[in-house]
């Protein structure tokens, strides 16, 4: 692996550990030095291509846009094709904003237990992506059984914000198949999709569930019907939960049958709401978003 900064934060039976300088990546979360983290395997070869792995923050949005041209807040936006600060799926959509290794957050506290990192959205080639000035702040914090991540955005004095970024955490439960997996969501709205995974408006109730994983397969949208809500996979004597406490009103579910992984996304806003304008927040000049959730682990 090249050389980058970490930063480690360890309680009890927890231990995680950030990059800064590329994207404050969660390349690693152990519980007693057992890996519960999918796709860190080759986390150099995801750095070079800008994939997803560990606990990626997506930002300044999260999934793809539907198209190259948005107009939001009084801005018009034309993404450019050849841009290397993007990703693009295979349908030449924009993916997940900019990729994790291409934004440096800058570490202003660090401890044993807790850090913080900012990232200024100011410079020229970001705002040529994205053209709303803010600052973001990336908080984390492990206890001797959660790890918790706070996410600050703070508008500019003269710019409204679209907020629609997300964090793609992978996990897998070591020592049994994906087949023997539970899986429990909660009481949500499932978002109807087009081909390209981007949703047409339509949604209908999606009740609470909890069921083996066998060979079912997911890659699915949902809207929340509260602020608060908790996925979890159980398994081996391992319950992992992510508790979504404020902030993120979607989700995504992906859990491919081929690979042994599930990723329970936290999301601000439902995929391509740049372009849709759906359920979109903008926030005002000088004002802050806050979104937080919690990865939870237990060991019986």
């Amino acid at each position: 692996m090249s050389s980058t900064s970490t930063h480690t934060l360890t309680a009890g039976d927890l231990q995680a550990v950030f990059w800064p300088d590329q994207g404050m990546l969660c390349a690693s979360l152990r519980h007693r030095g057992v890996e519960l983290l999918r796709r860190v395997d080759n986390l150099d070869s995801a750095r070079r291509k800008g994939s997803t792995a560990g606990i990626p923050l997506l930002y300044p949005w999260a999934n793809r846009l539907a198209s190259l041209h948005y107009q939001v807040a009084g801005q018009e936006v034309f993404v450019d094709r050849a841009s290397s600060l993007l990703h693009f799926d295979e349908h030449g959509l924009p993916m997940h904003g900019v990729p994790w290794p291409k934004l440096r957050w800058e570490v202003v506290s660090a401890s044993e237990e807790k850090m913080s990192a900012r990232l200024a959205w100011s410079s020229k080639e970001l705002l040529e992506v994205f053209p709303f000035p803010h600052q973001a702040q990336l908080n984390t914090q492990i206890g001797p059984g959660a790890l918790t991540f706070e996410t600050l955005v703070v508008a500019g004095s003269d710019s409204l914000v679209p907020i629609t970024f997300g964090f793609h955490p992978y996990f897998g439960i070591p020592g049994i198949p994906r087949k023997e997996w539970t899986l429990r969501l909660p009481s949500m709205q499932r978002l109807r999709l087009d081909a390209q995974g981007i949703p047409s408006g339509e949604a209908r109730p999606f009740p609470a569930a909890e069921t083996l994983l066998g060979s079912t397969s997911y890659d699915d949208g949902f809207a929340l019907d509260q602020d608060r809500a908790v996925f979890a996979i159980t398994g081996g004597g391992y319950t992992i939960r992510v508790e979504f406490l404020e902030g993120f009103r979607f989700a995504q579910v992906f859990a491919p049958v081929a690979q042994e992984l599930v990723a329970l996304e936290p999301m601000t806003a439902s995929t391509s709401a740049l372009t849709s304008g759906q359920n979109l927040v903008l926030l005002q000049p000088g004002k802050q978003y806050r979104a937080a959730f919690r990865v939870a682990v237990d060991k019986s």
